[in-house]
């Protein structure tokens, strides 16, 4: 008889896997209530939703009839447009919370890049709506703790080494509040990385570098807080690899895109399946970190041309419109929507490996039979 897979806790929370958050859209309520359903962590990724669903230009109209922006000037007027975005994402998110929350009774998180400017609201915005959990990542939220104001949410950073884990478990035990567990993120992960160029470019530490700096994460940390792998973890034989290193559960990603209930349109799904493993590349984002993701016309483009673009909102600390190459919102919208030749595909390292657009359900079976079939 096939057994369940194995599971973890953080806090008072029981789960056998941590979805991971994917943006721009891609885990939305959709995606995040199916894995819930089958006792993972269902996590939606709150970047860029105002825009995606159409709340920023409906909010920015408003004002626009209301004459708003009539008295104010060019930086008072950036200003109103900026707090118009923050307030237009935060209520998409919060739409998108309750949207999930009707569909499942189960485990409800949500995913914030503390790169965002953004970042406050959205936080306050989880909490305001009783997220099960807030996953952060994309910087180093020292300051998270203190948004909490008494309300038993828990608190999951992202980190990508021992160093960084230190630092956060610093600041946030000194705000009476250490993480519930933390996530760390090893090199073959898809999205923004916290690595190196030079070391992702490396072959060796690409391969193993999750076994080795989990040790020294897990060694940092000491046995209190759970400590969640993630990265390149696509089957239940890596699920099973991954607890015999000694994390506690995982988090993954890149093999729930091409799912059915995933909430990304199907071309994007598609691009999945029609890639191979020499299409997944590194590439430098706007961000200001690396990413991987699969290679298409729009990225070679970009690579040797500039794409020029106005911003109206000013999404990323560390952007700078003059400079960057594109705007990664708006790729990351058109890739959500099915417009490749516009945008791309963030991925894992094992991208490649996606044949066939299934069912959450039936993915958590293949999970648990590929688990069982290791563990004896």
């Amino acid at each position: 008889m096939m057994g369940d897979l194995p599971i973890f806790k953080i806090g008072h929370l029981e789960l056998n896997v941590l979805l991971g958050g994917m943006g721009v859209g891609v885990s939305g309520a959709n995606l995040a209530s199916a894995v819930a359903e089958e006792g993972g962590g269902g996590v939606i990724a709150s970047v860029g939703l105002g825009l995606l669903k159409g709340y920023f230009d409906a909010e920015f109209e408003s004002a626009m009839k209301r004459g708003d922006f009539n008295k104010l000037s060019g930086g008072g007027k950036r200003d109103l447009q900026n707090k118009i975005y923050a307030r237009a994402n935060s209520d998409a998110l919060a739409d998108e919370i309750r949207k999930a929350r009707q569909k499942t009774n189960g485990v409800i998180g949500v995913n914030i890049m503390h790169a965002l400017t953004d970042y406050p609201s959205l936080v306050e915005t989880s909490i305001r709506e009783n997220a099960d959990l807030i996953i952060c990542g994309a910087g180093i939220p020292r300051d998270l703790p203190s948004y909490l104001n008494g309300k038993n949410i828990l608190l999951v950073p992202i980190v990508s080494s021992a160093r960084v884990a230190r630092m956060i478990l610093k600041a946030w035990t000194h705000l009476g509040h250490p993480p519930d567990a933390i996530v760390f993120e090893g090199p073959k992960a898809g999205g923004h990385l916290g690595y190196s160029l030079e070391q992702l470019g490396d072959s060796d530490f690409v391969s193993f570098g999750l076994e080795r700096i989990l040790a020294e994460v897990i060694n940092e940390v000491g046995p209190n807080i759970p400590i969640i792998a993630a990265g390149g973890i696509y089957t239940g034989k890596d699920i099973y690899d991954t607890l015999k290193l000694g994390a506690s559960g995982v988090q993954m990603a890149t093999r729930f895109v091409t799912t059915k209930e995933c909430d990304a349109d199907e071309e994007f799904k598609q691009t999945y399946i029609d890639a191979h493993e020499e299409d997944i590349h590194i590439i430098k984002s706007p961000v200001g970190m690396p990413g991987r993701a699969i290679m298409n016309n729009f990225l070679e483009t970009v690579e040797n041309k500039r794409v020029r673009f106005k911003c109206d909102y000013d999404c990323l600390k560390s952007c700078n419109p003059s400079a960057s190459p594109y705007c990664i919102a708006e790729a990351l919208i058109n890739a959500q929507k099915g417009k490749m030749e516009k945008g791309f595909a963030f991925a894992g390292t094992n991208a490649w490996r996606a044949t066939e657009i299934i069912s959450v359900k039936e993915l958590f079976k293949a999970l648990k039979e590929e688990y069982n079939s290791v563990c004896g």
